[in-house]
């Protein structure tokens, strides 16, 4: 008995984008380029070297898509492409390419122990008062699309080390899955979801700082 083989389901970008549409690939380069960016710098020795990789991942994307089997997202898919090409350029630059050896510095505890109160102190184990987690005024949600704002989170994006970087853009903001990112990446579930949650934790530290109102100033 012959078994069904899996359908694909037809993408609209990849049918547009295969259609010649000049300003669904403008959006889409737009839209993706920039993370793309953060994800290739883990694996090359330069800014201008991952610059060029994205360069050839869109021109692979470009040739490559009537070949696009739509059997994962393309979103997926160029990502994919991505991270092979800057393997092999990290190769040529003689720099360690496994994931798990980019620099991590994932020991330590997630969040700044000194933001709350010792053993020794009335409420053990509470938030201190400076310490407590900064709620954002407006809502991080409601600013998404200011620049500034968008700005803060790309600078707080770049400061995380490469694997939390790495991860963080993928699942965040490009809005990956975690069986995807698992894929692309070779790590385990674990492993993901620990990285994620760390470069989450220190984007928000960041953020608060930029939402805390400043002292001596008043409404």
């Amino acid at each position: 008995m012959k078994l069904a083989r899996r359908k694909a389901v037809a993408d609209p970008l990849a049918e547009a984008l295969r259609a010649g549409d000049e300003q669904a690939f403008a959006e889409v380069v737009d839209s993706w380029s920039r993370a793309m960016l953060h994800v290739a710098r883990g694996y090359v020795s330069t800014q201008d070297s991952a610059e060029e990789v994205v360069q050839d991942t869109w021109l692979a994307v470009i040739k490559g898509l009537d070949g696009f089997e739509g059997r994962s997202s393309l979103r997926t898919w160029v990502f994919r492409i991505l991270v092979n090409i800057a393997k092999t350029r990290g190769v040529r630059e003689s720099r360690t390419l496994p994931f798990a050896s980019l620099s991590s510095y994932d020991e330590g505890p997630t969040v700044d122990p000194s933001r709350f109160y010792g053993p020794d102190g009335e409420l053990p184990g509470a938030w201190t008062v400076d310490g407590r987690p900064q709620p954002f005024e407006p809502s991080p949600e409601a600013v998404a699309l200011a620049g500034e704002v968008r700005d803060e989170i790309e600078a707080a994006i770049t400061t995380l080390p490469e694997r939390q970087r790495i991860v963080l853009v993928m699942r965040d903001v490009q809005g990956l899955t975690s069986d995807e990112v698992c894929d692309l990446l070779d790590i385990s579930a674990e492993n993901q979801r620990v990285l994620l949650h760390r470069g989450r934790a220190k984007v928000r530290a960041l953020l608060e700082s930029y939402y805390r109102p400043t002292e001596g100033v008043s409404a």
